[in-house]
């Protein structure tokens, strides 16, 4: 942990991950995605107690390291100071368009100064007014290369950023708004050596759409991924970025030879996968804020969830169960099995035997008990809360049949098709009535899962629908 890639850039801050929280007086730190549980002496408490809310971190190697460790583990959030590696020059825009001119108008009047743009048409109709927006909207006009056939948005940014020779690529869908000043909010998580790749958020804007539809979107939009940073990688609570926007180290995208063209769907997350299984670090920030459209019509969202869906397939099989349809622990499934199953008083007894024996782990905190209540209960509600998800979104097939099959079922079932839209509902607060927020919930799932089966079908392989079963909670370590 001494060497300069184990530890925090110097001069950056950091602050406390909004998920983790400090117990026993501040020695005990728990949170992180997987959750963990770090014991801290004396005086690494006391010097959480100065970096916790945004304090520098000292330059000793030793206490930045342990800054490195806190951010790894997604217990805090970096901080950085202004980028000192890279200046707006040292990126290259690589923008895959096909039949949007008025989008790329959009995407090209908002970069503001970078060191180049590539505009890569991948079979657009009319590709006369695509080169037309492309060298009307820059002051030096956009390279333009051209697909005579669609061949697909991952072989378009593949052509695009090997064409280009800036350290950095920077890929920005066609239709994309950029806030002012965006790269001075990404360029410095690059001065990290650990980090290969940074994406803002994706928020959505109304477009043409319906006003309901849109106040659905800006709270449920596939591309938004929430106001909290953190490292991205399967598993985590950022688990992929869309190349909406995605700056990229091309020395990184050299590594893993780039984009699958292979892949018409999905080949961003399967990128991100490839980086994260690489060693290379990923980071999202939510800070800055990119807008895209939202689709036009509630017919156009739901054929976008329902593509989205048939990726499951092909990321299964390159990436095992990364992107499994629901985590969890083999004691939190079983104990939502049973009341799944209508038999909810062996449910509780697991949840009841996996909490004391949580106690044991955590005999070096102050109060074990206390604490195993607290961690093993909040973790079997937040499971059984993604498994109703999961019953709605993926294996909505299999919960019909065992609705049909077992009536003891049917409560449960019915739960978690309303109870949990409805607790959503309460939590995003979207401007819409709960019904219709409901309705719309549960069409978006309801696509979205069609689209996992059809690929599912269409690749021959069951292994996108199958959990991924995670290990318990760790005890208490010590930096």
């Amino acid at each position: 942990m001494t060497s300069a890639a184990a530890e925090l850039p110097e001069g950056w801050s950091i602050s406390l991950d909004l998920g983790a929280r400090r117990t026993d007086e501040g020695r005990t730190l728990i949170g992180g995605s997987p959750l963990r549980v770090l014991r801290l002496r004396p005086a690494g408490a006391r010097w959480l107690d100065r970096v916790a809310d945004g304090g520098a971190v000292p330059s000793s190697a030793g206490q930045r390291a342990l800054a490195r460790r806190l951010v790894d583990a997604g217990l805090a959030v970096p901080r950085p100071t202004p980028a000192t590696q890279h200046t707006a020059a040292d990126v290259a825009v690589v923008i895959p368009v096909r039949d949007d001119a008025a989008g790329l108008r959009v995407t090209l009047a908002t970069l503001g100064d970078v060191g180049a743009v590539t505009v890569v048409d991948d079979g657009s109709l009319d590709p006369d007014e695509v080169r037309a927006a492309a060298s009307t909207e820059t002051a030096s006009g956009a390279t333009v290369l051209r697909h005579a056939t669609s061949q697909g948005p991952g072989a378009a940014r593949e052509r695009g950023w090997r064409s280009a020779d800036r350290p950095v690529v920077a890929f920005v869908d066609a239709d994309v708004a950029l806030p002012a000043g965006w790269l001075d909010g990404l360029l410095p998580h690059l001065d990290d050596p650990t980090v290969a790749a940074v994406a803002p958020r994706i928020g959505a804007h109304p477009g043409r759409a319906p006003r309901w539809l849109a106040r659905y979107e800006a709270r449920r939009s596939p591309l938004d991924l929430g106001p909290r940073p953190g490292p991205v990688r399967p598993g985590a609570r950022v688990s992929y970025v869309p190349t909406a926007v995605l700056l990229v180290r091309r020395s990184a995208l050299e590594a893993i030879d780039g984009f699958d063209e292979a892949l018409r769907v999905g080949e961003d997350v399967d990128l991100v996968w490839r980086l994260a299984a690489a060693g290379l670090g990923v980071r999202y920030e939510p800070e800055v804020v990119a807008r895209h459209p939202c689709r036009p019509s509630a017919r156009a969202a739901l054929r976008q969830r329902f593509r989205y869906g048939t990726s499951t397939a092909p990321l299964a099989r390159r990436h095992g169960r990364a992107g499994a349809p629901l985590g969890i622990s083999g004691w939190s499934a079983l104990a939502w099995l049973g009341v799944l199953l209508g038999r909810p008083v062996p449910g509780v007894g697991v949840a009841a035997g996996t909490t004391a024996a949580l106690v044991p782990k955590l005999r070096g905190l102050d109060h074990p008990l206390a604490e195993a209540v607290q961690l093993a209960g909040l973790g079997h509600l937040h499971a059984g809360r993604a498994a109703a998800e999961a019953l709605r979104r993926t294996w909505w097939p299999l919960a019909l049949l065992l609705g049909w099959r077992v009536p003891r079922s049917r409560p449960a079932l019915l739960a978690a098709v309303l109870v949990a839209p409805l607790l959503a509902w309460c939590d995003d607060r979207p401007g819409i009535d709960p019904a219709r927020y409901a309705a719309l919930r549960l069409a978006d799932d309801l696509a979205y899962g069609a689209g996992v089966w059809a690929g599912c079908l269409r690749a021959r392989s069951a292994a996108a629908l199958l959990p991924r079963f995670a290990g318990p909670v760790d005890p208490p370590t010590a930096p």
